[in-house]
């Protein structure tokens, strides 16, 4: 549909907040209906947005981690400073981590036109733009420069292992930059510690003639310590196997003194106003003391810019097991982020992990989040990113890895990711010389747009639950039924836990198509040694070396990533049976066949689509709000 007037609309999303598909679709659809976009991407200051606002329209701010309020902090001021703005300002998304309409009421009395505090679908954001412009008119006087592409990303770091002494030598700058790294700094008190603690990889190991176990893993993260800790205990009590600790977005950006304001306000309201844990802030001495109360497997789960002092802490403190790495915490994350440099970040995270079991004897596992966006990644470059960063890790001495993956929704495909992923992650890992380091396999439920309406929500839940016990992981992850409206509660992560349980025991009545997944399992293993093959050979044999070159490339992309280090050619969607394909491959190196295996699902997709779309976006848009708009009969899509 294209509006009657057009104009200027800036859009970009707001502070440590990284979520980059429903912006990516948003531009798109405000673009065809006309309009000129002038689009930031994500992580933006304030300060971004008004100057970029002096010829706009309207200034659209998109904020998912519920923290807007501190986002806005300095908007009257700059009203001030840019006396020429008169653009109108909406704001949309998950916009405060407590009241919907306190943050509407607030956002509206600095001058905000529109305030969306949870979902809103782009027909009515496009219905809403067409009110208020009909109303202003246009006020174009220039059209916005592009984003420059970022052709040097930097020179990457050697692919070998850390020294002890480089180590050491850049510790102490490490755990200078917060006064709570001070300490961390005495490895053999932490070890110690450590020692004394269930272990997070144990856990994944099965006892003596007994089937694998598949852990049941709940997300967690509030402000303050005793909340965390009554989440914890409850959270064992309905059933779960290992807990984490969900960090908080500003510790991710590594804005310590902002966490510390939200968490002394925390503690004046009596509640949490942080959407997860300041891990950093709290320091060493309250998880130890957590630590020994909960007695569970515990892990960090962050996506942390700079992961070194919080994985110093987070080890001193007794947590052992750690997420992320040098890819899948960088590309789908972080705006501007060079991948040099999130490599030599996470080779001191690796390093120290490696160091704590060569000279302690403490395994601490290392997990990666091989989800990546989450919306719509074909399984291929999830396992190949996780692969490598395994490699990466067991490289500098770490013993013990985790690979994540986030179900699709078309089982047969995800039950044969998983088998694929454990298969070539071991693999791989024996041919690089690793063959004793440890390999478990995550199953993260569907982590894209949930379903508006609980019901569908809880039959997703047990329906994904089952697909992760059918297809052989050792770890499942879990949602909650409130996943499309607000934060879960506590409660919330029990219900979770207790439909999970319920899918788990469905399983065994369910019959596997054991011949599609052996299909999908061949298609995927060409791909993926084909992509893996392209990023050695981009890097001359240096893993690291290939990585920075391969994403400069275009031989790695992720779809949908925010980086200006990931080119975005490839485009994915699903086919007739929900599996996930490449609509567009872009530059990945993939051989003839392969690339006509997906251009034939896809055309097929095409040929009986109702209504018809005009273009490949149309179909990602559908594809992408199929789930929040209850576009489809059951989960799995295949079902």
């Amino acid at each position: 549909m294209r509006l009657p007037t057009s104009g200027l609309i800036v859009l970009g999303g707001i502070g440590a907040d990284a979520h980059s598909v429903g912006l990516t679709l948003l531009k798109h659809a405000i673009s065809e209906a006309g309009h000129v976009v002038d689009f930031l991407g994500t992580q933006n200051n304030l300060d971004d947005f008004f100057r970029h606002a002096a010829d706009a329209d309207v200034v659209m701010v998109s904020c998912m981690d519920g923290h807007l309020r501190h986002y806005l902090k300095a908007f009257p001021d700059l009203m001030l400073r840019y006396p020429e703005t008169d653009a109108l300002w909406y704001a949309g998304g998950n916009l405060d981590v407590g009241s919907s309409e306190r943050i509407r009421g607030e956002a509206r009395r600095l001058g905000f036109r529109r305030v969306f505090p949870t979902y809103v679908d782009i027909p009515t954001v496009l219905s809403v733009l067409a009110e208020d412009l009909s109303i202003r008119g246009p006020a174009i006087r220039g059209r916005p420069a592009a984003s420059p592409w970022r052709a040097h990303p930097g020179t990457a770091p050697s692919d070998q292992r850390l020294t002890v002494a480089e180590l050491q030598r850049q510790r102490p700058a490490v755990l200078e930059s917060w006064p709570t790294g001070a300490r961390a700094r005495d490895l053999a008190d932490n070890a110690a510690f450590l020692h004394r603690q269930p272990s997070f990889a144990h856990a994944h190991v099965p006892r003596l003639r007994a089937e694998p176990p598949f852990l049941v893993q709940p997300r967690s993260g509030v402000a303050l310590a005793a909340e965390q800790r009554a989440a914890f205990t409850a959270l064992r009590r309905a059933g779960a196997d290992v807990l984490s600790y969900q960090i908080d977005s500003l510790t991710r950006n590594n804005d310590y003194r902002k966490a510390g304001d939200a968490l002394a306000e925390s503690r004046e309201r009596g509640t949490s106003t942080l959407n997860g844990f300041p891990m950093v802030n709290h320091g060493v001495d309250v998880l130890r003391q957590m630590a020994a109360e909960v007695r569970a497997p515990l892990q960090t789960r962050h996506s942390t810019r700079d992961p070194r002092l919080l994985a110093e802490i987070s080890s001193a403190g007794g947590v052992t097991g750690y997420e992320g790495g040098a890819i899948t915490y960088n590309i789908p994350y972080f705006k501007d982020y060079p991948l040099a440099e999130s490599l030599r970040r996470w080779q001191y995270v690796d390093r120290l992990v490696g160091l704590y079991r060569e000279k302690f004897g403490v395994v601490i596992d290392r997990e990666f989040f091989g989800t990546l966006t989450a919306v719509l990644i074909p399984p291929s470059l999830a396992i190949v990113v996780n692969v490598i960063e395994a490699m990466l890790a067991a490289s500098q001495g770490v013993g013990s890895v985790s690979l994540g993956y986030a179900e699709q929704g078309n089982r047969a495909q995800d039950i044969a990711a998983i088998r694929v992923l454990r298969e070539l992650g071991q693999k791989y890992l024996a041919n690089l010389g690793y063959p004793g380091v440890q390999v478990n396999i995550v199953f993260h439920q569907h982590m894209a747009a949930f379903p508006q309406k609980r019901s569908r929500a809880a039959q997703l839940i047990v329906a994904s639950a089952a697909t992760g016990r059918l297809s052989g992981a050792s770890r499942l992850i879990t949602k909650t039924p409130v996943e499309a409206t607000t934060i879960p509660s506590v409660s919330d992560n029990q219900e979770g836990l207790r439909l999970s349980r319920l899918g788990v025991s469905e399983a065994d009545g369910i019959e596997v198509d054991e011949r599609t997944v052996r299909e999908e399992a061949t298609i995927l293993r060409a791909e993926v040694d084909q992509i893996l093959e392209s990023v050695l050979v981009a890097g001359g044999g240096s893993l690291t070396d290939g990585v920075v070159k391969a994403f400069a490339l275009g031989y790695l992309d992720v779809p949908f990533s925010p980086s200006v280090y990931n080119r975005g050619a490839v485009l994915t969607a699903r086919d007739v049976r929900g599996a996930v394909r490449y609509l567009n491959t872009g530059r990945l190196r993939f051989s003839p066949d392969v690339i006509e295996f997906h251009r034939s699902r896809m055309s097929e997709r095409r040929r009986v689509e109702e209504p018809p779309v005009r273009s490949d976006w149309q179909l990602v848009e559908r594809d992408v709000l199929r789930i929040p708009s209850d576009h489809y009969r059951k989960w799995p899509l295949d079902a």
